[in-house]
């Protein structure tokens, strides 16, 4: 019984990272990978479940791209290179064994996006009908013209367009195939996104709102979702702590569970503020720094206007008090004048009693006088 080909089914994923060992442990919380050195070569890692390895990861070449390579399998990697050569891809890196593993060679498609192709030294055994939570389950080519990039791919691997859906207006996503079997899909990358052509990886998981949440406690941040799909599963488009952009995909049935946690994860997204920025950050950012000249203008605004209405404000406060010094002032000089008027009425009766007084006085010595004038008489 012949052996089934790998040819056109993504085999590998490959990790490239500044830092191995943060890799390590965020890959591991969000998917319970094990990380353990390779046979074959200590310098790499490889990573998987408890079932079976599903990825590598080595140290970030001087001048590369820290990114997920997908490996295709391929017959003849010779072969398939100058195809692809032909067609407008490029090589990155020449075609190399791997003494028991395999010949190998990392290329870039027309619109710039990286994967490799492998020939592995022995069949390795067809992919499961459904994955698991830790294995892939979907890859995505984002890309400056996907209908070109599809034409390229198919030229090298056969691959088939299994449906073109239509994401509103200009938006197309093509899935495509082969040997009736779903690979992935494809879709115009908006200039806004300002990202360059790319392969994303989508791991399975049990539950794509609790892997977002999960994701972002571990250190990574959120680009898009967690949201639903045509066809009833879920995803989250994450980075992870070095800025690698990479997601995960639920099942509908493991998706409908967790609603209640994916209302709470927008909360415990924007509460963590991750050091790794997508493209979307900037626009934020940008927004920010736009927010702060405009609101400092509107503040100096503010404080000349409280200037200007100070003067006001103390202008009509020294009215009232004036008015009430003034008051003040002359109810003294009224209660001084009524005194002096009350005095000066009762000075000319004092002085008329007096004068009366003076008078009956005056009477009396002068009858006594005229008295005292008889008796000597």
């Amino acid at each position: 019984m012949a052996e089934p080909s790998v040819h056109g089914r993504f085999v590998w994923q490959e990790l490239m990272t500044a830092d191995p060992a943060g890799a390590a442990a965020f890959y591991g919380r969000l998917l319970g990978w094990h990380a353990h050195p390779s046979a074959s070569d200590p310098g790499y890692t490889e990573l998987g479940t408890d079932s079976r390895h599903v990825a590598g990861m080595m140290r970030l070449p001087d001048g590369a791209r820290a990114l997920w390579l997908p490996y295709v399998g391929v017959d003849d990697v010779d072969t398939t290179i100058a195809a692809a050569v032909k067609l407008g891809g490029k090589v990155t890196h020449p075609a190399t064994d791997m003494p028991g593993v395999g010949r190998y060679a990392t290329l870039a498609d027309p619109q710039g996006a990286g994967f490799a192709i492998f020939k592995p030294a022995h069949a390795p055994a067809g992919p499961p009908s459904t994955p698991q939570p830790g294995e892939f389950a979907w890859m995505e080519l984002g890309t400056s013209d996907h209908e070109a990039a599809f034409a390229f791919y198919r030229a090298l691997f056969g691959w088939e367009v299994v449906q073109r859906m239509d994401m509103g207006p200009g938006a197309v996503y093509l899935v495509f195939g082969s040997g009736g079997v779903q690979r992935g899909g494809m879709y115009r990358l908006r200039e806004q996104q300002a990202q360059r052509p790319h392969w994303l990886p989508y791991a399975e998981v049990a539950n794509a709102d609790a892997a977002a949440a999960t994701a972002v406690g571990a250190g990574g941040r959120i680009v898009a979702g967690p949201m639903d799909v045509p066809g009833g599963g879920r995803i989250a488009q994450l980075l992870d702590p070095s800025g690698v952009l990479f997601a995960v995909h639920s099942s509908a049935a493991a998706a409908k569970v967790p609603r209640k946690a994916a209302a709470k994860q927008p909360a415990a997204a924007s509460a963590t503020k991750p050091a790794a920025k997508p493209a979307a950050v900037p626009a934020k950012a940008g927004a920010a720094a736009a927010s702060k000249p405009a609101a400092a203008p509107a503040k100096a605004g503010g404080k000349r206007a409280a200037r200007r209405k100070k003067p006001a404000r103390k202008s009509a406060a020294r009215k009232p008090a004036a008015r009430k010094s003034a008051a003040k002032r002359a109810a003294p000089k009224r209660a001084a004048a009524r005194k002096r008027t009350a005095k000066a009425a009762r000075r000319p009766a004092k002085r008329a009693s007096t004068k009366r007084a003076s008078a009956k006085r005056g009477g009396r010595t002068v009858r006594r006088a005229a008295g005292k004038a008889r008796r000597k008489k």
